[in-house]
C-alpha cells in the first residue's frame, strides 16, 4: 500500500525534472544564456507532454518524451564538458549567447559567497564593458555551479529512464 506504482512514480520524476528545469531557465534568462534557454524551453514543452503522457496513458507521447531524453543528456554532457574546458572548449566563448552579448553565466558573479565589485574602466569610452567586474571570495566556482545543474538533470533523466524500463 505504500508503495508508489510506476506511473505514480513517473509522475513524480517528471515534475521534478520540471521545477528543476524552470529553476535553470530562470538562472539562465538571468545570464542571458540564449542556447540553454532554447534548449530549457523546448525540454519543458516535452517533459509537460510526457507528463501528459503519462496522466492520459498516451504512450505515443511517452516515447517522444524517451527520445528527447536522449537528447536532453547529450545536451547537458556537452554543458559539462563546455564548463570543464574539456576538447578544446572554452567557458570563455560567446558559444552560449550565440554571440549576440558580452553576457556569461549568471553565477559568474553571483556564487554563492561572492564577493562583486565594479572596477573603473581603464580605456575612455568602455563603460558598458563587463570585464571590469571583479569577483572574489565565491565558496564555489560559476563552471562548477553549472556543471552541478547539468548533472541534475542528468541524474533527474535517467532516473526517469529507469522508471520507465520497469
Amino acid at each position: 500500500m505504500g508503495c508508489c506504482t510506476g506511473r505514480c512514480s513517473l509522475i513524480c520524476l517528471c515534475a521534478l525534472q520540471l521545477l528543476s528545469a524552470l529553476e535553470r531557465q530562470i538562472f539562465d534568462f538571468l545570464g542571458f544564456q540564449w542556447a540553454p534557454i532554447l534548449g530549457n524551453f523546448l525540454h519543458i514543452i516535452i517533459v509537460i507532454l510526457g507528463l501528459f503522457g503519462t496522466i492520459q496513458y498516451r504512450p505515443r507521447y511517452i516515447m517522444v518524451y524517451t527520445v528527447w531524453t536522449a537528447l536532453w543528456v547529450t545536451w547537458n554532457v556537452f554543458i559539462i564538458c563546455f564548463y570543464l574546458e574539456v576538447g578544446g572548449l572554452s567557458k570563455d566563448t560567446d558559444l552560449m549567447t550565440f554571440s549576440i552579448s558580452v553576457h556569461r553565466s549568471w553565477w559568474r558573479e553571483h556564487g554563492p559567497g561572492c564577493v562583486r565589485r565594479v572596477l573603473p574602466p581603464s580605456a575612455h569610452g568602455m563603460m558598458d564593458d563587463y570585464t571590469y567586474v571583479s569577483v572574489t571570495g565565491c565558496v564555489v566556482d560559476f563552471q562548477y555551479l553549472e556543471v552541478i545543474h547539468s548533472a541534475v538533470q542528468i541524474l533527474l533523466s535517467t532516473k526517469r529512464t529507469e522508471t520507465e524500463l520497469q
